[in-house]
């Protein structure tokens, strides 16, 4: 009786076998073995199992720059007064960082600064001062600091000023301005006509310029001064 041959029953499609028919066992990738303190590998942007690369984040807008204090009308009784008194001559009363200022005509100095002594009790003045700016026509701000004892009151007189015009002295208003004069006429060069005294206060004199014009330049020296007075070089 004759046998036959029997064919190997072949596997399920699509599963991998080996030269004998024999299925193979399923590929497994290999896992990376890290050892004990070493760092994690980082993956490469764009292999496969990489995290997607995120997009970089727009950079914030530059914050909008806040307003900075401005200046307040200033109504009290005292400008009321003063303005039936001298109209138009007033040409500002305002409040700045609570600070009362009023900018009056040069043409009102000394009367004015007297009306403010002896009818509202200013008897004492704090300083005189100025400020420089030369891209102004009028280029100088002068400034009378003035307080009242009996109101406990303190405001700023201002008037503006071209450069070589002279105001009247205050010095027979208040005495204490003539040091104060003085200083002013020592760095910025201003000029009050009926001074009894009017010369540098700070600097020698022979010194020339006026420190606190913008100007004067920051490391500026009177290097001929310098060199007749003192004998040296100047270090600047």
């Amino acid at each position: 009786m004759s046998q036959e041959t029997k064919a190997p029953t072949p596997p399920p499609t699509g599963e991998p076998k080996d030269s004998a028919g024999k299925p193979n066992p399923p590929s497994v990738e290999p896992v990376p073995v890290r050892r004990t303190g070493e760092p994690a590998a980082l993956a490469t942007p764009g292999a496969p199992g990489a995290p997607p690369k995120a997009a970089a984040p727009d950079a914030p807008a530059a914050p909008a720059k806040p307003a900075g204090p401005t200046p307040e009308p200033w109504n009290s009784a005292l400008v009321a007064t003063l303005k039936r008194q001298y109209g138009s001559g007033i040409r500002e009363a305002s409040t700045y960082l609570g600070q009362n200022y009023m900018v009056v005509d040069p043409s009102l100095i000394p009367e004015f600064l007297q009306v403010l002594r002896d009818q509202e009790q200013f008897d004492y003045c704090v300083d005189v001062t100025a400020v420089h700016y030369p891209q102004r026509e009028k280029q100088f701000e002068l400034i009378w600091i003035l307080y009242s004892f009996t109101r406990n009151e303190r405001i700023r007189v201002k008037t503006l000023i071209a450069d070589g015009e002279t105001v009247p002295s205050s010095v027979p208003i208040w005495p204490a301005a003539n040091w104060l004069e003085r200083e002013v006429y020592d760095m910025f060069g201003i000029r009050f006509e009926g001074h009894p005294d009017l010369k540098r206060i700070l600097l020698p004199e022979g010194w020339k310029g006026h420190p606190l014009r913008k100007d004067y330049g920051i490391i500026q020296q009177d290097n001929e001064w310098v060199q007749i007075n003192l004998g040296i070089e100047s270090g600047q």
